[in-house]
């Protein structure tokens, strides 16, 4: 079982981890339900949606890394707040953010809380930032809100845990390189996860 807080609780073999890369994986989750669905939006969405047809999962949990230069190096956030942060349409007359005619607003709200870890807004885009200065999220990744869409569009609970790896500034890409195995390790203990646990 999983237990993400006090009214929420889920079968381990009915949880769906989601991750971008098998680094960010590692060996923590072998023997467990994990998705590795490559970088970016359109891998997210495309890996998810096929997943969730076969597999039928009751929880989706999406974890990896994420810079940030709002929280500290090594922090684990919890995102229930979601912005497509390279949708931008204003010259029509859109909101920043605002997908047109979609119906959603341009902060999507949907995702479970954990007690103990603080909670973030994630900034998705198809780009590597190295630069941010946005101040409508705080963390920064290039699939969350893909996933988080999808979720809410099937209906399905979500859960979305970010590890920091980097300031989202120019020490960003080293800085990544670094940090990013140290996220698998950080998960397990967080989810109480162990080597060798069976789903």
């Amino acid at each position: 079982m999983i237990k993400i807080n006090d009214k929420e609780i889920f079968p381990l073999d009915n949880v769906l981890f989601s991750f971008a890369l098998a680094s960010e994986a590692a060996e923590v989750f072998v023997g467990h339900n994990a998705l590795i669905t490559g970088i970016g939006k359109v891998n997210a969405a495309y890996e998810l949606a096929k997943a969730i047809q076969i597999k039928k999962p009751s929880l989706i949990v999406n974890l990896g890394s994420a810079g940030s230069s709002f929280f500290q190096k090594g922090d684990v956030v919890c995102c229930t707040k979601f912005i497509q942060r390279d949708m931008d349409v204003r010259g029509l007359g859109f909101a920043l953010y605002e997908t047109p005619l979609s119906g959603i607003e341009p902060i999507l709200e949907y995702g479970l809380t954990m007690e103990g870890l603080p909670e973030g807004i994630c900034g998705t885009g198809d780009n590597f930032e190295m630069g941010h200065s946005a101040t409508a999220y705080n963390v920064v990744d290039m699939e969350a809100y893909a996933l988080a869409l999808i979720a809410m569009k099937e209906n399905i609970p979500f859960l979305c845990l970010k590890y920091i790896s980097d300031g989202a500034d120019d020490n960003a890409a080293e800085d990544w390189t670094v940090q990013v195995h140290k996220a698998a390790v950080a998960y397990g203990k967080i989810l109480n996860l162990h080597k060798g646990d069976k789903i």
